[in-house]
């Protein structure tokens, strides 16, 4: 009989926590979680930091031995504490390799209207396509001052799906909504 305890333990050096960070422009709150991530002994797996409307966001991957991880999580519980980030944290895992998806990037820039993201997600979703990361934004045109949705996503496209169908099913899509947009390999 296995000890429950120990079949759910990750390996020892391979704990993970998931930490936002979140705080007013111009503060940023990439200093203070990146020294205590350093400071726990644990390790950076992957960092995202954006800037939306006024307030700043980082978002953390730390990986380390269980009482590493367990001595990151008191020292972002001070840290919320005395510097007044909003801080939320959890334990999670690595991101499963998932070598059957090619990488694509579409670009889309539209006349701003409500809806468009959501549009862009349920097309992806009801083909099977996974987003991987996503930056959005709405700005002023320069010449005629109309309000403009501009998208840049990155898919994971599974390796069986026919890429041209693929292709030409998104452009007809677009072309219905009145997008202008691009599907492309990532190059690395």
């Amino acid at each position: 009989m296995t000890d429950p305890d120990t079949a759910v333990r990750p390996a020892p050096n391979e704990n993970y926590l998931l930490i936002n960070a979140y705080s007013t422009h111009p503060q940023s709150p990439l200093l203070p979680v990146t020294r205590r991530i350093s400071d726990s002994g644990c390790n950076l797996v992957d960092t995202r930091l954006s800037t939306v409307g006024r307030d700043v966001s980082v978002t953390a991957l730390a990986t380390g031995s269980w009482d590493s991880v367990a001595k990151l999580e008191a020292m972002l519980t001070r840290l919320e504490r005395e510097e007044g980030l909003k801080l939320i944290w959890y334990r999670t895992g690595p991101k499963p390799v998932q070598s059957n998806l090619l990488p694509y990037v579409v670009e889309v820039v539209a006349s701003d209207k409500p809806g468009i993201l959501f549009q862009l997600a349920d097309f992806f979703d009801r083909q099977g396509i996974t987003i991987e990361s996503l930056h959005c934004s709405r700005y002023r045109a320069m010449q005629t001052g109309a309000d403009m949705f501009s998208a840049q996503v990155t898919i994971g496209v599974p390796a069986d799906m026919h890429i041209a169908a693929l292709r030409d099913d998104f452009l007809e899509f677009c072309d219905h909504l009145n997008l202008d947009a691009i599907m492309d390999p990532m190059k690395f």
